[in-house]
């Protein structure tokens, strides 16, 4: 199931390609200016190359001083021209790129789904395989209890088919999987032989293949991670909700997991997060400069910069979120995806600014269990 842990990670991840985007639109919009100034070939006039060069560094010179906010202008219509349209393709650019990696986030959650049922239609497909194969007895697997009761949930078989989540046109990975795999594993070779194993050796067996053998270190988890370019995160999710579902059995029947208990609090938190990270006022990054011996906020290390954003968008937009809490989440996310050193760094920078933002106003706490932000 979905944690905001979770959540964050995926967020941080679009917030790091949007910074990427942000650059390449940067790039589009130089280019624009570029090519205005450049000699015309097909004019039959001579071309002032000089002037051209002139008037290509002016508006280069304009564009930089225009997107810090500083006001500017310049006598040459030409030039004045040039940087306005540069400026329009970079807002028009960069604006559609936030709304695709917000919309994203929000697909690659709903995307989760998708795959748990495929983790539980392969090992299916699986069985399948093994009851074709008439030279080995494979009945332990073919009926085992978790097997029969996934085959007669109606609702897995619904959630399957419109998730599009079974392997009918992959079936050569799964008999090779079964071929190289399966029977070659020595726990599996050990429980079909097996003489009538009960349900705690059912189980154990049917939690090894899921944890071991798909997710385990192997060809089945190296072509989910060929699929999936966020798969190293996604997997501990998916084996989480398999280890659920499984644990779930009782009485002939199992429980689906659902990848989020409440899809519209967690859809507002992922698009209000996102969002008011992208848009964070000026003032709040000149805090973190300010904070960071006077570095320019552009030359820290981007995951760090992008950490420490979402986190003081996180203290300021979600009243009902503890500072320390906020606090305690970023500095696991640093620990993970950023440099051996970036947990100490954020943390006495978040410390330092969140203290700041208290006593300006700027963070506001209400609720219960908030008493760290008194």
């Amino acid at each position: 199931m979905l944690n905001r842990r979770t959540i964050r990670i995926k967020i941080m991840q679009s917030l790091f390609a949007y910074s990427q985007c942000k650059d390449a639109d940067l790039l589009l919009a130089h280019d624009l200016i570029e090519e205005r100034f450049q000699p015309d070939l097909n004019s039959m006039e001579v071309q002032d190359k000089e002037l051209l060069r002139s008037q290509k560094k002016s508006a280069l010179q304009l564009f930089e001083k225009k997107m810090k906010g500083e006001k500017g202008t310049h006598d040459d219509p030409a030039v004045s021209k040039a940087v306005d349209d540069a400026i329009s393709l970079f807002q028009k650019s960069i604006k559609k790129d936030q709304t695709y990696l917000s919309k994203n986030i929000l697909l690659e959650m709903e995307r989760l789904a998708a795959t748990y049922y495929s983790i539980i239609s392969l090992i299916l497909a699986l069985a399948d395989q093994a009851s074709s194969d008439k030279k080995t007895d494979h009945s332990n697997f073919t009926n085992h209890t978790w097997i029969r009761a996934w085959r007669q949930h109606d609702e897995l078989k619904k959630a399957i088919q419109k998730e599009s989540s079974g392997w009918e046109g992959r079936m050569d990975k799964v008999r090779g999987w079964f071929r190289d795999v399966i029977k070659e594993e020595e726990t599996y070779k050990k429980f079909i032989s097996a003489d009538n194993p009960g349900e705690e050796a059912q189980k154990a067996f049917i939690k090894h293949l899921s944890r071991k053998i798909i997710f385990g270190n192997g060809t089945i988890n190296d072509y989910f991670e060929e699929q999936n370019m966020r798969w190293a995160e996604d997997k501990d999710i998916i084996k989480s909700m398999m280890d659920k579902t499984i644990k779930s059995y009782a009485d002939g029947k199992i429980t689906l997991q659902k990848v989020s208990l409440n899809w519209d609090d967690d859809q507002e938190f992922i698009e209000r997060l996102f969002n008011s990270a992208v848009d964070l006022d000026s003032q709040y990054k000149e805090l973190i400069a300010k904070n960071t011996r006077n570095w320019e906020v552009d030359r820290l290390p981007l995951t760090d910069r992008v950490i420490l954003e979402m986190a003081i968008s996180e203290m300021i937009h979600f009243p009902n979120i503890p500072v320390k809490v906020t606090i305690n989440e970023y500095i696991e996310l640093s620990k993970d995806y950023s440099t051996p050193k970036s947990r100490q760094f954020i943390n006495g920078i978040l410390d330092v600014i969140s203290k700041a933002m208290k006593e300006s106003g700027a963070v506001k706490k209400s609720g219960r269990g908030l008493l760290d932000n008194k």
